[in-house]
């Protein structure tokens, strides 16, 4: 599995309107904490193969979606049901922290 690109023009259809769960990634490239992650989210992705959607959205890009989730700190990693945040996670989070919140949804 490949990790998606999430951003203001593909957001709503991918991420809001998409039916089960997806994980976001918000980063930006000067975070080193966010480089940190970034192998772990490509893993998470072949890990789980077709019971998430996995993507990035990069903040300074994407600014208004951050703020409209209030993301206020990177790496932010968000776990979205049925167009639904459920699931929050912030700072360099272990792999298999995550895929265990995943699969318990």
């Amino acid at each position: 599995m490949s990790v998606n690109v999430f951003n203001e023009n593909n957001f709503e259809n991918d991420v809001l309107k998409s039916e089960g769960k997806v994980l976001v990634d918000f980063y930006a490239d000067w975070c080193g904490p966010c480089k940190m992650m970034s192998p772990v989210i490509e893993k998470i992705s072949d890990e789980i193969g077709d019971l998430a959607k996995v993507g990035k959205i990069n903040v300074d890009e994407n600014g208004s979606i951050a703020q409209e989730y209030n993301v206020m700190s990177i790496p932010t990693i968000m776990v979205f049901k049925n167009g639904n945040p459920v699931k929050t996670f912030i700072g360099v989070t272990d792999k298999n922290e995550i895929i265990d919140a995943i699969k318990s949804l």
